[in-house]
């Protein structure tokens, strides 16, 4: 798989986590997802990232275009170092939250794209990597 184009940014503000939204919609947009699956990849985004400022205390982003042969993706990997996640699947349970929200995140995210992966360690951080492919 070879990335095309990547940058990384900061997650450290509220508009911060404004920012990670627009810039994932303008790279689908570039990339030619169609309206449907770039709603999906920047709600995942969005949420994500929200959870990056609000849980991990902060932390970063990075964006990258992919091609893979035959098809081209968009590849979004949040990372902090936060408190980590002591039970990653009980975390992906609808339902389960750790704030006020619905517990309807990291699940939700996860059913939004074609690729999700989470890596959290307690007291290291958590590293979560998400991917939308374009149809062929």
């Amino acid at each position: 798989m070879e990335v095309i184009k990547d940058t990384s940014v900061p997650i450290q503000t509220s508009s911060d986590v404004v920012r990670v939204r627009q810039m994932v919609r303008e790279w689908a947009v570039t990339l030619g997802l169609s309206l449907v699956d770039q709603t999906k990849m920047i709600t995942a985004a969005s949420e994500l990232a929200r959870n990056t400022y609000e849980h991990g205390g902060g932390g970063t982003v990075r964006i990258e275009s992919l091609n893979n042969a035959s098809r081209r993706g968009l590849r979004v990997t949040f990372s902090d170092e936060g408190p980590g996640i002591a039970n990653v699947e009980q975390a992906l349970t609808d339902g389960y939250t750790t704030g006020s929200g619905m517990g309807l995140g990291l699940g939700g995210a996860k059913r939004l794209v074609n690729e999700f992966a989470i890596d959290s360690v307690p007291g290291r951080g958590t590293r979560v990597t998400i991917v939308r492919w374009r149809p062929a």
